[in-house]
């Protein structure tokens, strides 16, 4: 792999499926918001928030999340998620990323003057403003610019959170957490239906936070009727927890691709005693996935910064993924917390791993192929075939 270069991988088309709108704010932005709306920062020069907030590596993954606080606090109102979303296109691009799925939890930016809709309109304008702007002139060795959005339920919240969260929670009276959480995740995959069939390009849903003590089937519901709705699924799994909490997503979540995924492989996460055979349930359900081409959008400078026992991209099983023939697509996770970029995780894979030029090929090709694609097929079948082009030219150009 060392043909490779940082050229090479700057210069073929590229996508980022799994992107965090809050967690991709440019860091400049950020401080500009919260001065303009008198958010206290722990520091508002950009050296003193690398220091203390968004670090190049962090205790655990609570750590990594606690800069969430900031940047959520941030986007609270329409012009400011329009902003970000706007700019988050434009950093994208600029490196070469031509298809991008924008993921974000609209409740946690529902304020008392506004509602999940107008959440999603409002990041909806910044990336269709974006796109109209980038594609004002494509050159011809290139594609347009796409994109879609995810809408992200979270595995549990408090009432603290967000204004909708505290106006639930008041609702529900002494129902149960585990009720509320369901509630929650049921109403927002309902507003998705509605506004994809209004006309938006929001073309899956998604559950995030925190895996142990949470399980995804507690979310069961949601999914069902993502499922019965034609909306695609993904589901933050594997991230903090075993193998079973990937099965699970897949199994009672319906899940067409797996966020992280990163202790697939790992014997020792397993916690359900009815597991005898470890390593048989692990192959069967690696065999499982492959068969059934679930992706696993792995995020490599995200887990090395919140997983102790990695150091290196070698800890990562990501080099296994691709050894069973897994669909495997690389991507950011949040540009901003990770300071990194869909060049930098590639950079990474082809420096770290041991990859053949077909296996690289297909880990930046399986974006393409497996995303959500908000067009019909026969639309996204042209684009995937374009970037397949594109990458075959380049390719030979600058491998030979």
């Amino acid at each position: 792999m060392s043909r490779i270069t940082e050229q090479f991988i700057r210069k073929i088309p590229k996508t980022d499926l799994h992107l965090h709108l809050d967690g991709s704010l440019r860091l400049p932005t950020l401080i500009e918001m919260a001065k303009a709306g008198n958010i206290e920062l722990p520091s508002f020069e950009e050296a003193g928030l690398n220091e203390l907030i968004f670090k190049p590596k962090y205790k655990n993954l609570a750590e990594y999340l606690a800069g969430f606080a900031y940047t959520v606090g941030v986007l609270q109102n329409r012009e400011n998620l329009e902003r970000a979303a706007f700019e988050l296109a434009e950093d994208a691009h600029a490196e070469g990323v031509r298809y991008i799925e924008v993921r974000f939890a609209p409740q946690l930016h529902i304020t008392h003057g506004t509602e999940t809709g107008a959440v999603v309109r409002a990041v909806n304008t910044g990336l269709e403003r974006a796109k109209k702007h980038l594609n004002a002139s494509i050159a011809e060795n290139d594609m347009p610019f796409e994109y879609g959005i995810i809408l992200c339920a979270m595995r549990r919240f408090n009432r603290y959170m967000s204004p909708y969260y505290e106006r639930l929670f008041a609702r529900s009276g002494k129902t149960g957490q585990r009720y509320i959480f369901a509630r929650a995740s049921l109403g927002l995959v309902k507003e998705a239906v509605n506004l994809r069939d209004e006309g938006l390009p929001v073309v899956g849903f998604d559950l995030a936070g925190e895996e142990s003590g949470y399980p995804a089937v507690h979310h069961k519901e949601a999914f069902q009727f993502a499922h019965q709705n034609f909306l695609r699924k993904t589901v933050h799994a594997g991230e903090a927890y075993g193998p079973e909490s990937i099965f699970q997503a897949i199994t009672e979540c319906y899940a067409n691709r797996i966020g992280h995924g990163t202790f697939l492989f790992c014997e020792a996460a397993i916690k359900l005693k009815s597991i005898k055979d470890k390593k048989r349930y692990i192959a069967q359900l690696a065999e499982y996935i492959a068969n059934q081409r679930i992706t696993i959008e792995v995020c490599p400078t995200s887990n090395l910064q919140t997983i102790p026992e990695f150091s290196t991209l070698g800890d990562h099983p990501i080099q296994q993924m691709v050894d069973n023939s897994l669909s495997v697509s690389v991507s950011t996770d949040n540009r901003l917390v990770s300071h990194t970029t869909v060049t930098n995780e590639l950079l990474l894979c082809s420096q770290h791993l041991n990859l053949t030029a077909t296996q690289f090929r297909d880990l930046v090709l399986a974006g393409f192929k497996r995303s959500f694609f908000p067009g019909p097929y026969s639309e996204k079948r042209a684009y995937v075939q374009r970037a397949i082009n594109l990458y075959d030219g380049l390719a030979k150009v600058h491998l030979g």
